[in-house]
């Protein structure tokens, strides 16, 4: 039987595939498309039950802003497909429909409270007052005729509209982020009581699937992974174990950015425990180091990372070529934050940052499989936790770039080795608190390029600055810092000033995302 389905109509949103992930994890299947995408293509899904409208950077009044195809929304319109918009989405729909939009003074950024004037249909069951996740500067200042209003704040007076007959709702805020309190309650009402959709998508489903698309696109070719040894590319070797076998070859790269001894723990997980036959270990920290020198700015740093990354694995292919002639494929644990962050799934998206494992040379040798590309950091884990041993799976997230975006400005190898030193400790006690590491998402340290005066016995000392930055998330699109017990700072920083050397200051960062990013750069 053909599961229901719900289409998102990606109009640049940083949130648009967490809006799917979203609807999936409440039981229904969804894909995304683009906001101009054909209608043929439309015509063609079976069992589309709904539409939403993703948020986006642009201003709808802009006549160079992305907006959906009159003949497509007609469609939808008289096929009597419900359509629920998003932030942007909200705004077009509203727009298109013969309302009005304005840029206000009175923007809204963050967590806001939400008065609920009709608790029926989008917003049934929903309290009089909510706390809402809102990201905008332009909203709606009239609605169309026969569209009533849901939902006000202080600021925005229509915070969401809807017409229960045409089935077309809209919602100035995002319930798709988990600071949307009763953001699932939403979503929900969206899917089942309004779109009348069926659960019928479960994560055990996405495994097979991606199984036989591998497969089915690599076939009798091999495949070189860039492994990590985190959960994102740890999970890929494990897909790709299953659909090809002995063909695919784990590549571990020491780029001489890992935490400390974390060469040898992989190299023990993957050699030893999970006994991959064609297993391959390449040292290159002294070549990444090197084109790392004098390099201060984040963005050269990250390119030139992932310029020597594929370097590596273009002259290990030359290598392997004579014993595996029909290795073709570059395999990588990128996610879905990772895309977005770097502007890669939409046209009209704005870049955070670029990725190592997403900005790739155009004259690179292989072709890129990346099976993980439209998920998130949870939902790799609960596939994980299907394919792996827990301890790997609910490994501390690291960025692919390594210490190189925690060691700020100039990357040496004496910052590293304070660096290293520093993060180990930061991990070590927060790890001996009994349940703590399960409450938290990331937890490392940070070097600053900053040199303060400090007193060290009776002398005078003028040295560096180190952060600690603890987030909880979960998905790592938005994260708010954790709320420590002191005293566990304090031993943290005791241990740091007194066993680190270079050391003589410890911060903690006490930033949310947004507006802040969890990493540093």
């Amino acid at each position: 039987m053909k599961k229901d389905l719900i289409l998102i109509l990606d109009f640049g949103g940083q949130y648009t595939h967490l809006i799917s992930r979203r609807v999936r994890d409440l039981g229904v299947y969804s894909e995304i498309q683009p906001f101009d995408v054909d209608i043929s293509t439309v015509k063609k899904i079976q069992n589309l039950r709904g539409v939403i409208l993703s948020g986006g950077p642009s201003s709808v009044y802009n006549p160079q802003a992305p907006h959906i195809d009159a003949d497509l929304l007609n469609y939808f319109t008289s096929s009597k497909i419900p359509i629920l918009g998003l932030c942007y989405g909200h705004q077009l729909i509203a727009q298109i429909l013969g309302g009005v939009v304005k840029n206000e003074n009175n923007k809204e950024f963050g967590k806001t409270q939400l008065t609920v004037t009709r608790s029926e249909h989008i917003l049934d069951g929903l309290e009089e007052e909510e706390i809402v996740w809102m990201s905008h500067g332009d909203q709606v200042s009239s609605l169309p005729k026969g569209y009533d209003i849901y939902a006000k704040t202080v600021n925005c007076p229509i915070a969401a509209y809807g017409n229960a007959d045409t089935k077309i709702f809209g919602l100035q805020f995002h319930p798709e982020v988990v600071h949307t309190i009763s953001g699932n309650k939403i979503l929900s009402n969206f899917l089942f009581i309004i779109c009348n959709a069926e659960k019928s998508w479960k994560m055990k489903d996405w495994i097979t699937q991606a199984v036989e698309e591998i497969r089915t696109e690599v076939r009798q070719e091999s495949v070189l992974l860039g492994l990590s040894g985190g959960v994102d590319s740890s999970v890929t070797a494990r897909l790709l174990q299953k659909a090809i076998g002995e063909r695919v070859h784990p590549v571990f790269v020491n780029n001489g950015l890992l935490r400390k001894n974390e060469e040898e723990e992989i190299l023990h997980i993957f050699k030893d425990l999970l006994q991959f036959e064609n297993f391959h270990y390449i040292d290159a920290s002294k070549m990444f180091l090197e084109r790392l020198k004098g390099v201060d700015e984040p963005e050269e740093k990250r390119k030139i990372i992932a310029t020597t990354f594929i370097e590596v694995f273009d002259a290990k292919v030359m290598e392997l070529r004579y014993d595996f002639p029909n290795i073709t494929y570059l395999a990588q644990g990128t996610i879905y934050p990772d895309r977005v962050e770097s502007s890669a799934t939409s046209i009209v998206s704005s870049k955070i940052k670029s990725h190592h494992n997403v900005i790739l040379p155009k004259n690179m040798k292989l072709k890129v499989i990346e099976p993980l590309r439209d998920l998130y950091k949870d939902e790799v884990r609960k596939i994980g936790e299907q394919l792996l041993p827990d301890y790997l799976v609910h490994r501390q997230p690291f960025p692919g770039p390594g210490l190189a975006v925690r060691c700020i400005g100039e990357v040496t190898e004496e910052k590293l080795l304070v660096l290293k030193n520093a993060d180990y400790i930061v991990r070590e006690e927060i790890e001996k608190v009994p349940g703590l590491k399960e409450s938290l998402w990331q937890y490392f340290a940070v070097f600053l390029p900053v040199k303060t005066v400090g007193v060290m016995g009776d002398d005078r000392t003028y040295e560096s600055v180190c952060v600690i930055r603890v987030v909880q998330s979960r998905d790592a699109m938005t994260a708010n810092f954790a709320k420590l017990d002191w005293d566990i700072l304090e031993r943290i920083s005791s241990r740091i000033i007194n066993e680190v050397r270079g050391i003589n200051r410890v911060v903690y960062d006490i930033s949310n995302k947004p507006p802040s990013t969890i990493e540093f750069e």
